[in-house]
């Protein structure tokens, strides 16, 4: 579904609510040509007691992190950002939605370097379902290992979720979907498993979870974080420092795809090989049950989790 198709109107710039259509940058604007921004994607769920935004400060937290290296200045607060942000859903009468905070060096010069170009921020929030599709949570999805390797964290930081960096996985799942799989895998320039174009990974092999380290370039997603949280709770043994080779996916035993977007998408064949029973594994649909009823209704023990609109 496309924007014009949506029922929102507001979005924040600069410190203003603006009219949706009146959000707009000039075609100079730095961020355009060399891709310095950086950007965050979070939910809100309509909860048993409203809507709630998912692990809004580990969010800010990153987002204000991944500005450290371009040396870009944030000027507006946390305490601005959630209020934008807690107005924008309320305004347009949001009960769950995708909220995009973004922030960029904008329009002053077109030197490589954004010096006395300004940072401007936005946020927009709009609805948006399934990301990998309506039968993917309980289906799975099939995917392709891509011919595109992931950059180096020796080469552009890889734990600041910064715009262009994003070219990447467009090729990666677009090279992808033209070979008629719904989504990518990437490697790292090892030939490692490292993450999808827009999620990480899990492989669960003999009850247990595995997902690749931090340092094999993936960026350090927040729901990965929680899946590792709510796996351990549940008594599974998790490897969040593994090394997973491409031959370890076809032999796994279920694998599956975590993130904002994504959530937690089960994965049935990776280049046509099938994974387990080439369906939803049962340690997947635990995990998956058990973040969904959290996010429905949040118990005492994630309450931290949430932030009420």
């Amino acid at each position: 579904m496309g924007f014009d198709e949506m029922d929102v109107d507001t979005i924040w710039m600069d410190g203003e609510f603006q009219d949706w259509d009146d959000a707009q940058v000039h075609v100079l604007t730095h961020g355009l040509h060399y891709g310095t921004g950086i950007f965050e994607g979070v939910r809100c769920y309509d909860t048993a007691d409203g809507p709630a935004i998912f692990r809004w400060d580990a969010h800010l937290d990153r987002f204000y992190e991944s500005a450290k290296p371009y040396e870009m200045d944030i000027e507006h607060d946390r305490e601005e950002l959630t209020e934008a942000t807690m107005e924008l859903i309320r305004r347009q009468d949001l009960e769950s939605c995708y909220i995009r905070p973004v922030a960029f060096y904008g329009y002053n010069s077109l030197g490589v370097s954004p010096k006395d170009c300004p940072t401007q921020v936005a946020i927009a929030c709009w609805p948006w379902g399934t990301y990998l599709g309506e039968d993917a949570l309980q289906k799975g999805v099939e995917v392709m290992v891509s011919s595109w390797r992931k950059h180096s964290s020796s080469q552009i930081p890889t734990n600041a979720k910064t715009t262009g960096l994003y070219v990447n996985s467009m090729l990666a799942g677009e090279e992808a979907r033209r070979n008629g799989y719904t989504e990518a895998i990437v490697l790292d320039k090892e030939g490692y498993v490292a993450e999808g174009p827009g999620e990480n990974i899990f492989m669960v092999k003999d009850g247990e979870l595995y997902t690749p380290a931090l340092s094999q370039s993936i960026l350090d997603g927040i729901t990965r974080q929680s899946v590792i949280e709510v796996a351990r709770d549940l008594g599974y043994t998790v490897h969040d420092q593994a090394t997973i080779s491409r031959g370890q996916l076809h032999t796994a035993d279920e694998l599956f795809f975590t993130g904002t977007a994504a959530e937690v998408t089960p994965i049935r064949q990776v280049d046509n090989v099938e994974i387990g029973s080439g369906t939803r594994g049962p340690v997947t649909e635990e995990i998956q049950q058990t973040f969904f009823d959290l996010v429905e209704d949040p118990s005492d023990e994630y309450a931290d989790w949430f932030t009420y609109v």
